[in-house]
């Protein structure tokens, strides 16, 4: 009896042994698994260069935090910017019972302060443009419906189920590289990015879908903001023209100003 009862008591230590064990290795190499998952897949996506500096997650609490995560341009050799976006920080929350299960229940994603290059012509060709292109070729394009994914059978079965019921990014800042316009780049801040109730129907919302309609909003806020900044900037570069010039030569650079300002204008609906 008292040799069962050892017996016993040795399997419940080691069961608990292993039970830590397992917990320190999912510690020390679910960090690095992810890292390298994102480094393997996102690139597939934007079709750029993606790098990581480092992932941190906590499998109990469900808490996970990515730094450096930095998405390259889009044919690098006709930039000047090393990156198209670079997300610096991000925190995320997980249901740390829905890991396993056929849904990721994400609570939270919060990315603060993301920085943004913009290169090229906001009214026509740029770097982000050219990957947000990139990004609708890999999923098909179209508009996402968040609460239905619309990935065809394959990319269901390939793509694991996520729930995303808070999605914030705020303090994006861009700095923009305008073709034509002359003197030092400029930057601006565009308005807080905020989604809720991503994915709830039974179908959920694909990696693949939630990265397309994040960099869906930060790209076209990005490119509307540095749009109405050059147009700014032009108008007073036109005005500026105006000065110094006889009334016949100055109205004609005036109507000409005007038929620029009304054009740009037109492109955002004004």
């Amino acid at each position: 009896m008292k040799t069962l009862k050892k017996i016993l008591l040795i399997t419940v230590i080691l069961v608990v042994v292993l039970g830590i064990a397992a917990v320190i290795c999912v510690g020390v190499f679910l960090d690095k698994i992810v890292k390298t998952g994102i480094e393997t897949v996102a690139p597939s996506i934007t079709q750029t260069t993606v790098t990581v500096d480092g992932v941190h997650i906590s499998a109990l609490s469900g808490s996970a935090s990515i730094s450096g995560f930095v998405i390259g341009n889009p044919t690098p050799a006709n930039y000047k910017a090393p990156y198209a976006i670079s997300l610096g920080k991000a925190a995320v929350s997980v249901a740390p019972g829905s890991i396993m299960s056929d849904k990721i229940v994400v609570h939270s994603i919060e990315v603060r302060a993301p920085e943004i290059t913009l290169e090229g012509n906001p009214f026509g060709e740029n770097n982000l443009k050219k990957l947000l292109d990139n990004v609708n070729a890999y999923t098909g394009g179209g508009a996402v419906d968040t609460n239905k994914a619309a990935a065809t059978p394959a990319e269901k079965k390939a793509g694991k189920k996520l729930q995303v019921d808070d999605f914030l990014i705020s303090g994006a800042k861009v700095t923009a590289r305008i073709t034509g316009l002359e003197g030092e780049p400029f930057s601006v801040v565009i308005p807080d990015i905020h989604f809720t109730s991503l994915g709830t129907g039974p179908d959920g919302i694909t990696a693949a879908e939630l990265t397309k309609k994040a960099l869906t909003e930060v790209i076209t806020g990005a490119i509307k903001a540095v749009g109405e900044r050059a147009k700014d900037i032009m108008g007073k570069t036109a005005n500026t023209a105006i000065k110094g010039v006889s009334d016949t030569a100055g109205k004609a650079v005036g109507d000409n100003a005007d038929k620029l300002k009304k054009g740009i204008g037109n492109l955002f609906g004004k």
